[in-house]
């Protein structure tokens, strides 16, 4: 009995680590999935529903959402925060599929991965220059504490993070209206509604 149960324990084991992925072959997979989404026969309105499902399961919205209202979520109410939180998600879901269901062929490279701490590891790619568009280059800050669940928690393209871009324009709306978070609900809310 108590071998069989140590075979067990060691299956167990095995079967975790087989399901823990790196993170350039978790950008890669993410990437071909988009890429599949942009390339077949769906109609926009279902390549925006196929990138949404995407983003739910690649991207840590709720940490983006978080660092993306960055020291306000000190001032907020719970209600207020779960407002945002909401919204936010809203927010990034429909900005996010709809840029991305404009492209066609988007053939993306990894090239190498960086790993900084056990929380964060950065993925270079490049997206293949075409006669329509320059080589971009592609960083993603990938979240991997937990090797089973990676998460993309940042892009930086040429350079630029697109989630601090994020943050200090919505700190821009909060601070141009009185550090008032409601103004900032309400940006958000209309753009989703669009």
């Amino acid at each position: 009995m108590k071998k069989f149960l140590l075979i067990l324990l060691l299956f167990s084991l095995n079967i975790t680590n087989v399901y823990s992925l790196e993170a350039d072959v978790f950008i890669q997979s993410t990437v071909n999935r988009a890429a599949e989404t942009l390339n077949g026969s769906l109609t926009k309105e279902q390549r925006i529903e196929k990138l949404k499902e995407i983003a739910k399961e690649t991207v840590d919205i709720k940490g983006l959402g978080f660092y993306s209202l960055g020291s306000h979520r000190k001032n907020i109410s719970k209600d207020q925060l779960t407002s945002y939180m909401n919204i936010f998600e809203e927010y990034f879901l429909k900005t996010f599929s709809s840029r991305l269901a404009e492209y066609s062929n988007p053939e993306i490279e990894v090239n190498s991965k960086k790993k900084l701490n056990e929380n964060y590891t950065i993925v270079s790619s490049t997206l293949v220059a075409t006669e329509n568009r320059p080589e971009v280059k592609i960083d993603w800050r990938v979240y991997t504490k937990n090797p089973e669940n990676l998460l993309i928690r940042d892009l930086i393209i040429e350079g630029l993070s697109l989630a601090r871009t994020q943050k200090e324009e919505f700190s821009s709306i909060i601070n141009s209206n009185d550090g008032n978070i409601e103004s900032l609900l309400k940006n958000l809310s209309d753009f989703s509604l669009k």
